[in-house]
């Protein structure tokens, strides 16, 4: 669930949606991250003003859960 909604949300928020793409891997704690990689010129808009764009994603992508109720990272790759 919480690919599906940033595979919605990331694209509105950028420039160049056509250049996001968020690769998903298991951290060493057994936690799901997401990794999102942007245009570098998205990059600031990704993050957003003292990471309140990033924060807010981070909170989305857990609220909406994780693989069987497992730890959900969000990450901006350069």
């Amino acid at each position: 669930m919480s690919r599906a909604l940033l595979d919605f949300v990331v694209p509105w928020l950028v420039d160049y949606p056509d250049e996001v793409v968020i690769t998903e891997a298991e951290g060493e704690g057994g936690e799901v991250v997401f990794e999102l990689t942007v245009h570098p010129d998205d990059m600031g808009k990704v993050i957003g003003k003292n990471g309140r764009i990033i924060r807010s994603l981070r909170s989305l992508a857990r609220a909406s859960g994780g693989h069987d109720g497992a730890p959900v990272m969000v990450e901006v790759v350069d």
